[in-house]
């Protein structure tokens, strides 16, 4: 599958006591680049939230964050059992050593282990919890960048067949073209030696080294390869990134397309040669976004 770099994805759940949002967005960026915010009670799991990220995205700016929702507000609990125990002993010691005075609410709730507070792993829940989430929210994110992926493909191959068909319109004007060039020479010939006897050989010769100069044959053949390699990918990427290998590919193509124009001495071949290196950079363009 082909994957943008561009995507969003989100997901829900519960961690603790808390609900938890995990919103995930990407961006291009030639690496991995993470961007975690995590609340002050999950900050120590962060290098943990980054390797469960970079195992799913290889390329992009990738940032993500939490956000949470208590569930309750009942932050403290009384414990009735220990309450009343502590009332029959306070109680026993009025009775017993004649105090004055009574026994008030505040004076129970100030004896040890009355009042408790939530375990810290109860209240903020554990790892697993959140990476949980966390997965959820990145095969999501994981789904939006294939889709976009797919759009950026097809997007891609349109781009490609516009430079085939100018291709093809190279690989016919080329050989009209040496054959325009031939009879130009010989005109040329023709008129500087004024009626003097020539050497047809040798200019046969000189017609044959021009020829060999403006031959753009081998440049087309390389591009061609270079066009169905790139469509490879495209069709088959092995779930691997490919967003490097086509970029390559590119250069390639743009070497070859400067090598032809530099050979055309030819208007309709440089016409087709520039509308090519143009769909090149429109390519380029769309292969920054992929992974």
């Amino acid at each position: 599958m082909i994957r943008s770099m561009t995507g969003f994805g989100q997901a829900e759940g519960i961690v603790g006591t808390s609900r938890v949002l995990v919103e995930v967005r990407t961006v291009n960026h030639r690496f991995f680049s993470p961007s975690i915010k995590l609340p002050g009670a999950y900050a120590r799991w962060e290098a943990d939230v980054r390797e469960a990220m970079r195992l799913k995205v290889s390329r992009g700016h990738v940032t993500l964050g939490v956000r949470t929702e208590r569930l309750t507000t009942q932050a403290i609990a009384i414990d009735d059992e220990r309450f009343a125990a502590v009332v029959a002993q306070l109680r026993d010691l009025h009775d017993r050593h004649s105090l004055t005075g009574g026994i008030d609410l505040a004076t129970v709730l100030r004896m040890p282990d009355v009042l408790s507070a939530p375990r810290e792993e109860e209240e903020t829940g554990t790892l697993a919890d959140l990476l949980v989430i966390v997965d959820r929210a990145l095969d999501h994110l994981g789904r939006a960048r294939g889709d976009e992926g797919a759009r950026l493909a097809t997007v891609l191959r349109e781009r490609l067949e516009i430079v085939d068909a100018a291709l093809q319109r190279v690989a016919l004007r080329a050989p009209e073209r040496l054959l325009a060039q031939r009879d130009r020479l010989r005109a040329a010939v023709r008129e500087l030696t004024d009626g003097l006897v020539v050497d047809d050989l040798r200019v046969a010769q000189e017609i044959a080294i021009l020829a060999d100069r403006m031959d753009v044959s081998e440049e087309l053949d390389r591009f061609r390869s270079h066009i169905t390699a790139f469509q490879g990918v495209l069709a088959d990427s092995g779930g691997e990134p490919v967003g490097k290998r086509l970029g390559f590919l590119l250069q390639e193509m743009l070497r070859e397309a400067n090598t032809t124009g530099s050979k055309a001495a030819d208007a309709a071949i440089l016409h087709d040669v520039v509308g090519v290196k143009e769909e090149l950079e429109r390519i380029r363009e769309q292969v920054e976004n992929l992974e």
